[in-house]
C-alpha cells in the first residue's frame, strides 16, 4: 500500500481556503468506499483557550505553554509559530502516522509554516489559493460589515503580502467559481496519485516487459 501524500494549502485571508477545504473533504468522504481516496485535515496543537463549541482533538489539541515548549524543544513539530500571545504547531509524528495508513493529510497553514514543512518533508505538495482579483478580495473582506475601514485596509495589506509568496508553491488554484475551485483542488490531489512512481506497482507485468 502506498503511503498517503502530504498536501500544504495556503491562502491570504478572504480567499476562501477554509470553505474550499471543507467542501473538498465532504466530497471525498463519499469517495472513500469507491476509490479509497481518504483525506484528513491535520489537527494542530495550540496554547490558546478553546472557544465555545471547540472540541479538544477535533478542532485543535489544546495544550499548556509548558507542554508546547517541551514539544518544540524535542523538535516534535513540522512547523510552529507564535501568533500574538499563543503558539500553534503541527506535530510531525501524528502526520506521519496518518500518512503511513494511506491517508492524504492536508495542512492548512501560511507561507511561513509551508517553508518549515518543506525543510523537513521534501515530498510535500503545496497549493496556494488566490482570489480572482484584488477587487474581489477587498469585497470579500468588506462583506462582513463589522470592520472599520482601517481594519479592512490592514487585512488587505496582510493579504497582499501573503500573496507575494505564491511563487514558492507547486500549484495555484483561483477561487472564482466555488465549485470549480473545489474541482481544481481535487484534480491536483488525484493527479499526485497517478504519477509513475506511485503507479509503478499497479502496472501489469506484461505491460512492463512487452510480453
Amino acid at each position: 500500500m502506498n503511503s498517503g501524500i502530504l498536501f500544504i494549502v495556503s491562502a491570504p485571508s478572504g480567499a476562501g481556503k477554509t470553505s474550499l477545504l471543507k467542501a473538498l473533504l465532504e466530497r471525498r468522504q463519499g469517495e472513500v468506499q469507491q476509490h479509497g481516496l481518504k483525506s484528513v485535515l491535520s489537527v494542530s496543537h495550540t496554547t490558546r483557550q478553546p472557544r465555545p463549541g471547540e472540541m479538544d482533538g477535533e478542532h485543535y489539541h489544546f495544550v499548556s505553554v509548558e507542554q508546547f515548549q517541551r514539544m518544540a524543544g524535542e523538535q516534535a513539530f513540522l512547523e510552529s509559530a507564535q501568533v500574538f500571545d499563543n503558539y500553534y504547531g503541527t506535530a510531525e509524528a501524528s502526520v506521519r502516522e496518518q500518512l503511513a495508513t494511506g491517508q492524504d493529510v492536508i495542512l492548512e497553514i501560511d507561507w511561513q509554516g509551508a517553508r518549515q514543512v518543506r525543510e523537513r518533508f521534501s515530498g510535500a505538495v503545496s497549493i496556494f489559493v488566490v482570489p480572482p482579483t484584488v477587487e474581489a478580495l477587498r469585497e470579500r473582506l468588506s462583506s462582513r460589515g463589522q470592520d472599520s475601514s482601517e481594519i479592512i485596509e490592514r487585512r488587505m495589506a496582510d493579504a497582499l503580502s501573503e500573496m507575494s509568496h505564491y511563487g514558492e508553491y507547486d500549484y495555484i488554484v483561483v477561487n472564482d467559481l466555488f465549485e470549480q475551485g473545489v474541482d481544481d483542488l481535487e484534480a491536483v490531489m488525484r493527479a499526485q496519485h497517478l504519477t509513475l512512481a506511485r503507479q509503478q506497482d499497479s502496472i501489469p507485468s506484461q505491460l512492463k516487459t512487452g510480453v
